[in-house]
């Protein structure tokens, strides 16, 4: 969906991906891949805004629920979920659904938030409205329960067991609020000073004694504009390719990861499908493909 966004084409990332032959390379790592299909969702041009803080609030909600249920149902039955979108307002249903399995089974639930953007604004404090940039703190329980209440509990997240990675666009409301809360937060400055290596053992050592299931959410526009085009809130100064992949490398080597998803691919600002490529390349590193 693009829903939660103000610039079009997001909706069209999970068929970008598809495209790029995500399943074949899968595939070649040696998965079996089920592709369920796309949650339907209205598009922009039959709805109307009703509420300017909370833009395309039913219809937003209504997917994640949808999404929640699916996501859910897959590790219910012990399969791994990858979640392709779509702008990142989906983490809502994505997050809804990975702890609403977690909370029955006992599991303690971590994730590693890979991102320009801490995503972490509420209806009082966005300057937009646009869902996209709330997922993460919906998911710590703050906002509307419209939202946060989605699979019938909130919070979804323990804020001790989550780590923003490569942030580098904090509005003055997220910044307060990932203070108080306490979340890991790792700006580019962080990583320029310490290095991705030294970043992520931190954030994993963290993660292996807290959690058991750790879910990752990749936003494309945590890598530099220079690398990937096909971005709708590009930011400069992001990750590089090798940052990234030693960051995702070093995730799927701690034998944690247990879902994962892909958001903000946009084939509209794109060159010939290459972000959705580059994305695939990621999604591979994190599923264990290495050069030896």
């Amino acid at each position: 969906m693009d829903l939660g966004a103000d610039r079009r084409g997001v909706d069209m990332g999970p068929s970008a991906i598809r495209i790029a032959d995500i399943a074949g390379r899968l595939t070649a790592l040696g998965y079996t891949v089920a592709d369920e299909g796309d949650i339907q969702v209205k598009t922009q041009e039959v709805q109307t805004i009703k509420d300017p803080t909370l833009k395309y609030l039913p219809e937003i909600r209504r997917a994640c629920e949808r999404l929640a249920k699916s996501v859910k149902s897959i590790l219910d039955r012990d399969r791994f979920p990858l979640i392709l979108g779509g702008d990142h307002s989906m983490s809502i249903g994505s997050l809804a659904g990975i702890s609403a399995h977690c909370r029955e089974n006992n599991k303690r639930l971590g994730v590693v938030w890979i991102d320009a953007h801490a995503d972490m604004n509420t209806p009082d404090s966005t300057p937009s409205g646009n869902i996209h940039g709330m997922p993460l703190s919906v998911s710590l329980g703050y906002g509307t329960p419209l939202l946060t209440n989605i699979m019938g509990f909130a919070p979804k997240l323990d804020p001790t067991n989550v780590a923003l990675v490569g942030i580098r666009s904090v509005d003055p409301g997220e910044r307060t609020l990932i203070k108080s809360c306490k979340v890991q937060a790792y700006t580019m400055p962080d990583l320029d000073k310490k290095g991705m290596y030294a970043v992520m053992k931190n954030v994993l050592r963290h993660m292996k004694e807290h959690v058991d299931h750790l879910h990752v959410s990749f936003d494309l526009d945590s890598v530099d504009p220079t690398l990937v085009k096909g971005v709708g809130t590009p930011v400069p100064g992001g990750l590089s390719y090798r940052e990234i992949h030693l960051a995702m490398e070093m995730i799927a080597e701690s034998g944690l990861l247990r879902s994962l998803e892909v958001a903000e691919v946009n084939p509209i600002l794109d060159d010939k499908n290459s972000s959705a490529i580059f994305a695939c390349d990621v999604v591979a590193s994190t599923m264990g493909k290495n050069i030896l």
